[in-house]
């Protein structure tokens, strides 16, 4: 997967620990609602407890896809593996009478975070024009990343993990 340019962007040095343990990854058109479903096999690993990851998409039309909504699975990390998140520790300020470390917990960039997509508000919420447009470029990155598995990993995994993939794309570009 790193050697897509799309996908070597959301890939952290962080993951690519974890993605070792990726066995496989298929996918399965779903008909109600209409759209696709992405399933990640994972071998037993030390950073989280699910042997599959899955991500669902919601079309509005199937034909020209408009996402409605993606949903993923949610991660059960063991303690302290979560690659989501980072655990950062500040020494208190110099005169306070607290002597202990304060630990605070920030999140990070990392493919992981795909199976978290954005959420679309229920119609009732009001928000603003930015939010809107912020919302609506990450819902096409996310689509953008999920299409790019479906149609371009996936049927040439082979080709994409000995790199033979990336340099046949690097052409396609030339010509």
């Amino acid at each position: 997967m790193k050697n897509h340019e799309i996908l070597a962007e959301e890939i952290q040095e962080r993951d690519e620990e974890a993605l070792k343990y990726l066995k496989d990854i298929k996918w399965y058109r779903i008909t109600e609602p209409k759209g696709f479903k992405l399933e990640f096999h994972f071998n037993t690993n030390p950073f989280f407890k699910n042997e599959v990851l899955s991500k669902t998409y919601h079309m509005i039309d199937e034909d020209e896809p408009i996402l409605e909504k993606a949903i993923g699975t949610e991660i059960e990390w063991y303690p302290g593996k979560s690659l989501t998140q980072k655990v950062l520790k500040k020494k208190p300020k110099k005169g306070s009478k607290n002597t202990k470390p304060i630990t605070k917990i920030e999140n990070c960039e990392s493919f992981f975070n795909f199976f978290s997509p954005p959420q679309v508000p229920d119609d009732d919420e009001e928000i603003d024009e930015d939010t809107a447009e912020q919302l609506q470029n990450q819902m096409e990155q996310d689509y953008d990343i999920g299409s790019t598995i479906r149609d371009k990993i996936i049927p040439h995994a082979v080709s994409w993990f000995t790199g033979e993939a990336a340099q046949d794309e690097d052409f396609d570009g030339i010509m």
